[in-house]
């Protein structure tokens, strides 16, 4: 086994200790084996957070997923961790400031699953559209007897506004395939507004939230996030929206209040929505269950298998290179690689 070098400029005698959290695909193990002693969870087990600061407590680094916190309980739990590296491109999970303090660098996966992501976002669009999956239930069930020309009428997709609040990678991708594949027209909202040549490269227009709200036939959000950004969709900005817009959750469960969203459906206050993310995944709100009129998805944007797969094999490059050369491809917080680390 290749000797691996630390950081700050240590040369341990045993392989730093390595925990994956969730399952992950057997290459990725073989490959972090080379420079890790790897404690696997390839049973998947959900383990508390309890159980997870025991099981990091004397780990040098983890491979994590947005399921598991790294917060002040576990860094003050695990005094060797040097490294969580994060199997997403979300990284709400992470306490990035704390992390820092602590000089624990965190790293996650841009990059690699956003044309995914954005083939997902706008599948998803269509199917609350045009209510595919009501229609597959409607046969499925039995109840499709004869032609009517009223049957599950959707909406129509092309030449209608898709709004996008959040305009970095994933919704610049999602804005191309609709402006140039679907003849829609573009809106964005964004906390900084993109430079001239992003905006004409997928033909999107900066607008203020309110005025995105109130123009947006489909409503997508793209964000991520943060203390800022949680219910940032609320019962307030759902009444804003037109009475026929859709709204597209493919971001981060919390940036939506999904009570109200229940609500505003079951009240006609917008006409549908298509959910890959919620508050408290995998634990779906009932009255979002209820509805007829939302599509929902099992967090699956990036689930294609050479999506995860870059997913899995960025996050093991990124402890990789960091326990072998002390630096990282996609670090949160790269002002920890010019620190000694000094927590042991």
């Amino acid at each position: 086994m290749p000797e691996a070098l630390s950081p700050s400029r240590s040369r341990p005698t045993q392989p730093p200790v390595l925990l994956v959290t969730r399952a992950i695909f057997p290459q990725i193990l073989d490959r972090l084996h080379q420079v890790f002693e790897v404690r696997a969870n390839q049973a998947d087990d959900a383990w508390s957070p309890e159980e997870l600061r025991a099981r990091a407590r004397d780990c040098d680094a983890l491979m994590t997923t947005p399921a598991e916190q790294v917060d002040a309980a576990l860094l003050a739990a695990c005094p060797r961790l040097r490294m969580c590296a994060n199997v997403a491109v979300g990284f709400n999970n992470f306490d990035v400031q704390a992390m820092t303090a602590q000089g624990v660098l965190a790293t996650n996966t841009p990059g690699v699953l956003t044309e995914s992501t954005a083939d997902f976002a706008f599948a998803l669009l269509m199917a609350t559209a045009r209510r595919i999956t009501e229609s597959e239930q409607y046969l499925r069930e039995g109840r499709w007897q004869r032609w009517r020309y009223d049957i599950l009428l959707g909406q129509d997709v092309h030449d209608a506004t898709l709004g996008i609040l959040g305009m970095g990678r994933i919704g610049q991708a999602v804005a191309r395939r609709a402006a140039l594949g679907f003849g829609m027209p573009v809106l964005y909202h964004n906390r900084r507004r993109l430079p001239e040549a992003e905006e004409r490269a997928c033909k999107a227009r900066f607008v203020e939230f309110d005025a995105l709200l109130q123009a947006a036939d489909f409503l997508l959000l793209a964000l991520p996030l943060t203390p800022e950004n949680r219910h940032i969709i609320g019962a307030r900005e759902l009444r804003r929206m037109q009475p026929h817009a859709m709204l597209i959750n493919i971001a981060r469960g919390g940036i939506v209040d999904d009570a109200a969203l229940a609500e505003a459906l079951r009240t006609g206050a917008i006409a549908g929505a298509g959910l890959d993310v919620f508050e408290n995944e995998p634990h779906v709100h009932p009255d979002l269950l209820a509805q007829h009129n939302v599509v929902l998805t099992p967090h699956a944007a990036s689930a294609t298998r050479a999506t995860r797969l870059a997913m899995a094999r960025l996050a093991a490059d990124n402890l990789m290179t960091f326990f072998t050369r002390g630096h990282a491809l996609t670090a949160l917080n790269p002002e920890v690689l010019a620190t000694p680390f000094h927590r042991t």
